[in-house]
C-alpha cells in the first residue's frame, strides 16, 4: 500500500474514490508527515456496506466468544510489540511527549485486555425467574450490528480503542473515523487487527472529514450505531442525524472540569506540594489538549494567594518542546486553528478581567520549539469568575482559570456551575469532607486526592451536556450489546381465550 492509501474496506487498503488527499502535520514544526486519503461519502459508503455484508454474514458476530476474547488479547501484543512505533506516531501527529505517547499505548493494551476478560467471565445469560417452573426464562446479549465509531484528535488511538475494544467484544462490525488532524495511529491499529486475523469487513477505516464522512456515517441507514467522541455543536449535531435515524446512540462531549482544593488540604508543606503538583498535571497534560483536564482551579481563599503564586511559578518552568526531545514536558498544541482559539481565550479572559499570573503568549522560538511549531506556553489567569468565556467553555489549551471559595456549599455550587459534568477533583486532608464534597459533586469521575487516573473496569463519562452513555466498565460493553428476552414454555397448551 502507498502512504495515501488509509481508506480500509472489506480489507483492502485503497486510496479515497475522489483521488483527494489531505496532508498530516506535525504541530511541532507544521511540516507534512504524510499524505492520507481524503475519504468521502462514497468511500463511508462502500466501508458500510462492507461492514453489513460481514456482519450479516455472521464472520464474527457468530464466532464464539473465546476466539473474539483471542483475537483481542492477540492485538494486545501487537501494541506492545510495536510500542515504540505507535508513541512515535503518537507524538509527531498530536504532539504529546514520546512518554505520553507510550502511556498511550500501555491504556490502549490494557483497555483490549479487559475486554477480552469480561466477555469470557461472562455466563451465558441472566436467568429469570417467571414464578413457575415450567418456564425457562433467560435475557441474553447479542451484538448490536454495523457500529460506526467517530473519534477526536487528542488522543486518537486510546479513544479508538474505548469503541473498539468494547464493539469487537460483543461481536460487532464497524466504521471508524479518525479526525481528520491525527488519524495515523488508527490506520497502524486497523492494520494490527488485519494482522491479528479479523475477519474481511469487520474492521473498516474511513480517513476525512468529519463533512462529508462523519455526517454519512451519523446518518447512513445501513449503520446500527452511533458512537461519538469530540465537541459539543459537532456531536449534538451528528448525534441528531443519528437519532433520526432510530440508532443507538453514544456521545462523549467533553467538559469543563473544577479541581476544587481546600485548605486543609495544604496544612503542611507535604500536602500543599501535592496540591500544587497535581493542578499543574491537571491543567496542563498535554497542553491541556485533555477532555476530563482540570481546567477550573477553585481554591479556599484563606490558601488562595500562596497557592496561585507557587503554581504560576512552576508553570513557568515547565520545559516547553517538541515532544520527541528528551527532558521536554509538554509539547505544542495540535494544530494552528487550536492555537488561534486559545490565544483568542486569553485575550478575552484579559478582557473580562482576569489577572496573568504566567504564560498568555507564545513562547520564544529554539532548538527544541520551532517558530513554525504550534507552542503556548503554559497559562495561568487569576481572580476569575462564572461569567467569564474562558470559566464557561471548553478551551481544550494550556489555560487554567483560578476561582476561590470561603464555604464548602459555596466550592460545591462552583464546581456544579457547568453545563458539563465530566470529571472533577477534590483535594482535602480531611476524608469524611472529601467524599462528602465528592458525593455532591455532579460529574461522571470524580477524584480524591488526585487528578486523571482511569481504570478500564470503572465507566467513563458525564452528566448535563459532556454526553450520552458510558465508555469501558461493564456499561461500556453494554453500549455495544442489545439484550434479548428469551421466554420458553416447557409445557404448552392450549390458552382457550377464544371460545372457538
Amino acid at each position: 500500500m502507498s502512504a495515501s492509501e488509509t481508506i480500509h474496506v472489506d480489507g483492502v487498503w485503497r486510496a479515497a474514490a475522489s483521488g483527494a488527499t489531505r496532508e498530516v502535520l506535525d504541530p511541532a514544526d507544521a511540516t507534512v508527515i504524510q499524505l492520507v486519503a481524503e475519504g468521502g461519502a462514497e468511500d463511508a459508503d462502500a466501508a458500510v456496506a462492507a461492514a453489513r455484508r460481514a456482519f450479516d454474514d455472521g464472520s464474527w458476530s457468530a464466532t464464539p466468544v473465546a476466539e473474539r476474547a483471542a483475537l483481542l488479547r492477540r492485538v494486545a501484543d501487537l501494541l506492545q510489540r510495536d510500542r515504540e512505533e505507535i508513541a512515535l506516531i503518537e507524538s509527531r501527529d498530536t504532539g504529546k511527549t514520546l512518554e505520553e505517547g507510550r502511556v498511550d499505548v500501555d491504556d490502549v493494551t490494557n483497555a483490549f485486555r479487559y475486554f477480552a476478560d469480561t466477555v469470557m467471565n461472562e455466563s451465558g445469560g441472566r436467568v429469570v425467574d417467571a414464578g413457575s417452573a415450567d418456564v425457562h426464562s433467560v435475557v441474553v446479549h447479542e451484538p448490536v450490528g454495523v457500529c460506526a465509531l467517530i473519534t477526536p484528535w487528542n488522543y486518537p488511538l486510546l479513544q479508538a480503542s474505548w469503541k473498539i475494544a468494547p464493539a469487537l467484544a460483543a461481536g460487532n462490525t464497524f466504521v471508524i473515523k479518525p479526525s481528520e488532524v491525527t488519524p495515523l495511529s488508527t490506520v497502524h491499529l486497523v492494520k494490527l487487527l488485519a494482522e491479528a486475523g479479523l475477519p474481511n469487513g469487520v474492521a473498516n477505516i474511513v480517513t476525512g472529514a468529519g463533512v462529508p464522512v462523519g455526517q454519512r456515517l451519523a446518518d447512513h441507514p445501513d449503520v446500527d450505531l452511533f458512537s461519538f467522541t469530540g465537541g459539543l455543536v459537532s456531536g449534538t449535531k451528528a448525534g441528531a442525524a443519528a437519532v433520526s435515524g432510530a440508532k443507538k446512540i453514544a456521545l462523549e462531549l467533553g467538559g469543563k472540569n473544577p479541581n476544587v482544593v481546600f485548605a486543609d488540604a495544604c496544612a503542611t508543606e507535604e500536602g500543599f506540594d501535592t496540591a500544587v503538583d497535581q493542578a499543574l498535571n491537571a491543567a496542563f497534560i498535554h497542553s491541556g489538549q485533555v477532555c476530563s483536564a482540570g481546567a477550573r482551579l477553585i481554591v479556599e481563599e484563606s490558601v488562595k494567594d500562596r497557592f496561585v503564586a507557587e503554581l504560576a511559578r512552576r508553570a513557568e518552568k515547565i520545559k516547553l518542546g517538541r515532544g520527541t526531545e528528551d527532558g521536554v514536558e509538554c509539547g505544542p498544541l495540535v494544530s494552528q486553528q487550536q492555537l488561534d482559539k486559545v490565544e483568542a481565550y486569553v485575550a478575552s479572559a484579559l478582557a473580562e478581567g482576569a489577572q496573568l499570573r504566567s504564560g498568555g503568549a507564545r513562547p520564544e522560538p529554539s532548538d527544541i520549539r520551532p517558530a513554525t511549531g504550534y507552542f503556548y506556553s503554559p497559562t495561568v489567569l487569576d481572580g476569575c469568575h462564572r461569567e467569564m468565556k474562558v470559566v464557561r467553555e471548553e478551551t481544550f489549551g494550556p489555560i487554567l482559570s483560578v476561582e476561590t471559595f470561603t464555604t464548602e456549599d459555596e466550592a460545591v455550587a462552583l464546581a456544579n456551575d457547568t453545563e458539563y459534568g465530566l470529571a472533577g477533583a477534590v483535594f482535602s486532608g480531611n476524608s469524611a469532607r472529601a467524599r462528602r464534597v465528592a458525593a455532591r459533586l455532579r460529574h461522571g469521575t470524580v477524584w480524591i486526592n488526585d487528578y486523571h487516573p482511569y481504570l478500564p473496569q470503572a465507566e467513563w463519562g458525564g452528566f448535563g451536556k459532556s454526553g450520552i452513555g458510558r465508555e469501558l466498565g461493564p456499561s461500556g460493553l453494554d453500549e455495544y450489546r442489545e439484550s434479548k428476552h428469551i421466554y420458553e414454555n416447557l409445557r404448552p397448551e392450549p390458552v382457550r381465550w377464544f371460545g372457538g
